[in-house]
């Protein structure tokens, strides 16, 4: 579990250091829930930009980790700096390989095989609020709770998002927009929506790990397959 950027958005109650302090700690309270691994964040919010010096640190840890399933950002988001993290993710694994480009630290190059997936947008539309189709549709109806208590961790993020947003039941709107996603699958109560990257420079154009490791949770849509022309 990998949050690129430190929070460092918050209330009037924090300065910016104990801020950057509560996001690490909820950052890692949210790993634990999930069972994940947690990796340090490398920038400031909303301070991540795609450049060569960001690019080294991000492949850095690619190589590191050796991911077979990578999941991101949306390329369309609400945020600028989700949308510099999704392009730096695409990059740093695509170079995963490349013996001439070294990383920062110096990790030695992988070449193995793998597949990046991009969660929709915030609010289901991109920014210029058209409607983002997802191609995969993974069930969480099993798992919601754990889900809840995940993002229910990040307390700094909810003060802050009450104050600027107005988002005051942000638990509440992610499972209003996971039940969205379950009805639009037409299969699942709950539902996380996934868009595939091309398999150019990462695999075979087949491999689709996510649906393998899932199996009937997984659902491709063949509509959204057959609109790719």
């Amino acid at each position: 579990m990998w949050n690129l950027a430190n929070g460092c958005c918050g209330t009037a109650c924090h300065d910016r250091a104990e801020i950057i302090r509560l996001r690490a700690a909820e950052a890692a309270a949210a790993a634990r829930v999930a069972g994940a691994t947690m990796h340090p964040a490398l920038a400031d919010d909303l301070a991540i930009f795609y450049d060569a010096g960001m690019l080294t640190r991000v492949a850095a840890v690619i190589r590191e980790i050796r991911p077979t399933i990578v999941l991101t950002h949306s390329p369309q988001d609400y945020m600028e700096d989700h949308q510099n993290t999704c392009r730096l993710l695409v990059s740093a694994a695509f170079s995963r390989g490349m013996k001439n480009f070294a990383t920062l630290p110096s990790v030695a190059p992988w070449d193995g095989r793998m597949a990046l997936y991009h969660a929709l947008p915030h609010g289901l539309r991109d920014g210029l609020r058209k409607v983002v189709r997802s191609g995969q549709y993974v069930d969480i109806t099993p798992v919601l709770a754990q889900k809840r208590e995940m993002l229910a961790q990040h307390t700094s993020q909810k003060e802050w998002l009450d104050v600027s947003q107005g988002m005051d039941a942000y638990l509440k709107e992610m499972e209003a927009m996971s039940r969205a996603l379950g009805t639009l699958s037409g299969r699942f109560e709950f539902a996380e929506g996934w868009r595939r990257h091309s398999h150019l420079g990462f695999g075979p154009a087949d491999f689709d790990p996510l649906s393998s490791a899932l199996g009937a949770a997984c659902w491709t849509d063949p509509e959204y397959e057959a609109g790719l022309g």
